[in-house]
């Protein structure tokens, strides 16, 4: 298991009521794979995970990134522009 600290933004913040957790997950896991666990973690988010913007440690992580030690990853919500 490593640790990894998560990062709630914006809506994503009021759907979990969380901003910032401390969390283990099991080594090798990648960002997709921990988007389906904050799922079952957050029922709430199923509807709007797959349009989450992640970030780990300041740049963009997609799904096929595996997470690291240590990470700082951050969670947004799809975002509009008008």
């Amino acid at each position: 298991m490593i640790e990894i600290t998560l990062l709630f933004f914006a809506t994503l913040r009021d759907m979990t009521h969380e901003t910032r957790i401390l969390k283990k997950v099991p080594a090798g896991m990648s960002i997709g794979e921990l988007k389906d666990q904050m799922v079952l973690d957050y029922p709430n988010l199923a509807g709007i995970m797959n349009s989450v913007i992640v970030s780990m440690n300041h740049e963009f992580a997609f799904n096929n990134a595996l997470v690291i030690e240590n990470a700082e990853i951050a969670l947004f919500p799809p975002v509009s522009g008008g």
